[in-house]
């Protein structure tokens, strides 16, 4: 990858830095089988890349007219106020900070934020005076004394000239090979956004496809069915990403395995997410019509204790559940909701399938054979 070294080098070393993304969220839930234990990286690249200077005051209108896009996605802001000030305060004093990488997006021309959106909204914040929340006036606090309590507004014209012409530096990436997807940007924000909390595979998602799809997704989440069965929403998007893998394997079942992702389960759910990021493979309408009914079978016939052979929810037997009610429901509705509960019971106490479901669960073999038990197991239910 061409880079400018040092904008680099100051990226990569982010997380050691006092304004690196990362934050602490003790407690979260870990579900069964969520994700692959290693970050596969199915190709070699070649990627394009060029440093670009922004002065902060283009760089803020830029921001808020969209062209630098700041995806959305659940843990949108998290610098506390002195930390945030200290920022500001880096770039009134002259002091480098780190850069940014971003990538233009082909269809929209737009510049995607890879890395450095807590620093971009802060900077969009002091601008406009205030946090997230018009509640929350955005003042200096913990600065050198002359600049503590500054707003943007009452800021001396000397400084607020001084914060305008200050120069954020970025990096642009481009992925030209291969030229059929866009997967790079994908490894790179997983690999720069480390430290003490590591994003989520769905949070990179949720940046990296946003579109109708993953609004789709978070639309679906809030199913009270699907809320019944899973619990409490889940900061990470958890959740979300169940929903995904459902829609992946019902409907692309037969590229898992296949290279370039071969059984990596996170690359198979990204390559699906990326191709119906516009939902140009299935509609709105047949995602909808394929989710909606069959949770609300599983929630009517086996409630609390669905996708659960212990406590933990697991999520190879969600997909292989999923897939195997909704492929019964596409012949018509199952009226029997008791039988319904009995053939789910069956299945999941069936050796093989619990093999399937617990061991290895990221395997070719195991993928297929707890898909076909669970369609055999519902196709009978009238």
């Amino acid at each position: 990858m061409n880079t400018d070294d040092s904008a680099s080098q100051e990226a990569l070393t982010e997380q050691q830095d006092p304004f690196s993304e990362d934050v602490t969220e003790p407690g979260e839930p870990v579900l069964l089988n969520s994700d692959d234990p290693n970050d596969v990286v199915p190709f070699r690249y070649s990627i394009t890349s060029y440093g670009a200077d922004y002065p902060i005051d283009a760089l803020v209108k830029r921001i808020n007219d969209g062209d630098v896009f700041i995806p959305h996605f659940q843990r949108a802001y998290v610098w506390d106020p002195r930390r945030a000030s200290k920022f500001v305060e880096s770039l009134l004093l002259g002091l480098p900070v780190p850069g940014i990488f971003l990538s233009r997006e082909a269809e929209t021309g737009k510049l995607l934020v890879i890395d450095g959106q807590q620093r971009l909204r802060t900077l969009q914040f002091f601008y406009r005076g205030y946090f997230q929340s018009e509640g929350q006036p955005f003042a200096l606090a913990g600065v050198q004394a002359e600049l503590e309590g500054m707003t943007y507004a009452n800021l001396a014209p000397p400084d607020r000239r001084r914060l305008d012409d200050s120069i954020l530096h970025a990096t642009v990436v481009r992925q030209d090979v291969p030229t059929d997807d866009n997967s790079s940007v994908y490894h790179i924000f997983a690999r720069l956004n480390t430290g003490g909390l590591q994003l989520t595979a769905q949070e990179i998602r949720a940046c990296l496809y946003h579109g109708p799809f993953n609004e789709l997704l978070r639309e679906l989440n809030g199913d009270p069915a699907w809320r019944s069965v899973f619990g409490a929403e889940n900061k990470r998007l958890r959740d979300q990403e169940l929903i995904l893998r459902f829609f992946a394997f019902y409907y692309s079942a037969q590229d898992y395995g296949r290279e370039p992702n071969g059984t990596s389960l996170r690359g198979f759910l990204n390559d699906y997410m990326a191709r119906n990021r516009r939902l140009r493979l299935q509609s709105e309408e047949e995602l909808r019509r394929a989710f909606l009914p069959t949770i609300n079978l599983v929630w009517a016939a086996v409630a609390g204790e669905a996708f659960r052979r212990k406590r933990t929810l697991n999520a190879a037997v969600f997909d292989a559940v999923m897939v195997g009610l909704a492929r019964r429901l596409e012949k018509g509705g199952v009226a029997d909701v008791a039988r319904v509960a009995s053939a789910y019971r069956n299945l999941v106490d069936d050796e093989d399938f619990v093999d399937a479901t617990e061991t290895g669960t990221n395997a070719l073999p195991s993928v297929q054979v707890r898909l076909d038990k669970a369609v055999t197991a519902f196709a009978a239910l009238r």
